[in-house]
């Protein structure tokens, strides 16, 4: 019976230590599955003593600070801490987050180089149930240097985006401003403090009417496929509108919401002003050259008056003398003469009214003109003078040219200063008997005009400087004809140029205008 029981009790030993042999085994495994874990995670696991005193460090170690993991056991961590880190954490700063015992701090910790890694470490404190007292922490530290920088990079562009001149504006889907810069509040009166729910900060508040149509039915459509848009728009300032160089950036990139945009604007009213100053001084100095240019065409003046008023006088003086020869003849006999007298009148007030025009001050308004037009009237100015010196003026245009945007009073004064340029290049030269002006088109939205004469040409030291302004190659030229007419042609949206040559058979000066569209098959001058 005794030698039952103890072979029952031997057997229940026996498959006590095979269970406790398979739980051993068990945990065995159970810590290589660990410690493969923690060997093979990128982030640095350890465990420390209450002194920060390395009890084992992972493998990371090896890549994160050049260390081996056997070599930091026993080095107490709070020696490779950054000192203002270091001081940050023993005096508990705010920086250091703290809650039922776990730590969480992010430092710089010195690798084995010699240079500090951004670390942000986990910290949980281990200590014994019964007396509190601390036996090890446990940490697992990641390498956050990346992150660390992408941030100070960000609030580096957020204090120059709040610090820029430019007025900064963050826009949502549905129109509401949720962000705007020091400058734009400013402007637009905003408080300095983030938005709260519910203001009604919009984009209507910061553009006017006419700008804001533009944003939504061009910029908002032109961003939404191609990702940005730039132009001109208007801002609503304290004093009146702000016309501003506007760039519309979608904001791309992850964790961007799609709808959200950046309009970034630049203050060009100090350029405006600058701008519509020297327009308006342009324009001075081109009404005071066609003034001098009406001097230099008191001839052709005189005889354009002298004409229609000799011809008056001849009619008038033809009826006279029929009444004082026969008082009683019928009224309708004088029905001819004084129908000439009211033609001439009428060609003598359209002459006055063509010179009033030439020499009004104006701005210059391009529309549609039919370049054959302005091409006779700067011809018939410069008639005289080419009759008086002899020399040939002639004109082709092709009947089928567009009309070219451009304004007639400007245009006019550019012919005629290149006629009159040419006429005195050919008076200089032996044999120059005519000046051509020839006209075509050159594109489907371009007319070129071209005069050409038989003068001396251009030297190729003078042809780079040619329009420059006060430059002349005449003794008592101003030199300021070309330049004017280089800058009427680029106000008009067109240009002017000296056509390439090697200087011996003339100049030639080439204007380009925009024209109307249509079809490209046109007539040419042979």
């Amino acid at each position: 019976m005794a030698g039952g029981d103890d072979t029952r009790r031997l057997a229940a030993l026996e498959a006590r230590c095979a269970e406790l042999e398979a739980r051993n085994a068990a945990l065995r495994d159970e810590k290589r599955h660990y410690q493969w874990l923690a060997d093979s995670t990128t982030d640095l696991i350890s465990r420390h003593a209450r002194d920060g005193t390395f009890l084992y460090a992972s493998r990371a170690a090896r890549e994160l600070l050049g260390y081996e993991p056997e070599a930091l056991i026993g080095v107490s961590a709070y020696d490779l801490f950054h000192p203002a880190d270091l001081s940050d954490l023993l005096n508990k700063s705010p920086r250091v987050y703290y809650h039922d015992g776990f730590y969480q701090q992010t430092y710089r910790f010195r690798a084995r180089d010699g240079h500090y890694v951004w670390f942000e470490t986990t910290s949980r404190t281990r200590r014994d149930p019964v007396t509190g007292e601390l036996l090890d922490i446990l940490c697992v530290s990641r390498d956050v240097g990346r992150r660390i920088r992408a941030e100070a990079n960000r609030e580096r562009l957020a204090r120059v985006v709040e610090s820029t001149t430019d007025y900064v504006l963050f826009v949502d889907g549905e129109e509401r401003l949720f962000y705007s810069n020091e400058a734009a509040r400013r402007l637009l009166s905003r408080p300095a403090q983030p938005p709260r729910e519910g203001d009604d900060a919009r984009l209507e508040h910061a553009y006017t009417p006419e700008s804001l149509e533009v944003l939504r039915e061009i910029v908002l459509p032109a961003v939404a496929r191609y990702g940005s848009w730039s132009g001109e728009l208007e801002m609503l300032g304290p004093r009146g509108p702000v016309p501003v160089l506007s760039v519309v950036l979608a904001h791309r990139g992850p964790g961007a919401e799609p709808d959200h945009l950046s309009l970034l604007n630049r203050d060009i009213g100090l350029r405006k002003a600058a701008e519509a100053q020297a327009r308006r001084h342009q324009e001075q100095i081109a009404h005071a050259n066609r003034l001098a240019t009406t001097g230099e065409l008191a001839s052709n003046i005189a005889h354009e008056l002298n004409q229609p008023l000799g011809a008056i006088a001849n009619y008038a003086s033809g009826a006279l003398m029929q009444l004082q020869a026969n008082p009683q003849r019928p009224a309708g006999d004088l029905e001819l003469p004084l129908s000439r007298i009211s033609e001439q009148i009428q060609r003598l007030a359209e002459r006055l009214r063509h010179i009033r025009t030439f020499v009004r001050k104006g701005q210059t308004r391009p529309r549609p003109v039919v370049l054959r037009e302005v091409v006779e009237a700067a011809c018939r100015l410069c008639e005289w003078q080419y009759r008086q010196a002899g020399v040939a003026l002639a004109h082709e245009l092709p009947a089928a040219l567009p009309r070219v945007q451009a304004d007639p009073v400007a245009l006019e004064q550019v012919v005629v200063n290149l006629l009159l340029n040419a006429l005195e290049a050919s008076r200089e030269q032996p044999g120059a008997d005519r000046v051509t002006l020839r006209a075509r088109r050159s594109g489907r939205r371009e007319v070129t005009f071209t005069v050409s004469d038989q003068g001396p040409g251009v030297a190729a030291d003078e042809a780079e400087r040619i329009f420059a302004p006060f430059h002349s190659s005449r003794p008592d030229g101003l030199g300021m004809g070309l330049a004017i007419s280089h800058s009427l042609m680029e106000a008009m949206g067109g240009r002017l140029a000296l056509a390439p040559g090697d200087g011996s058979d003339g100049a030639t000066f080439t204007g380009t205008l925009l024209a109307e569209p249509g079809p490209l098959a046109t007539a040419r001058p042979q």
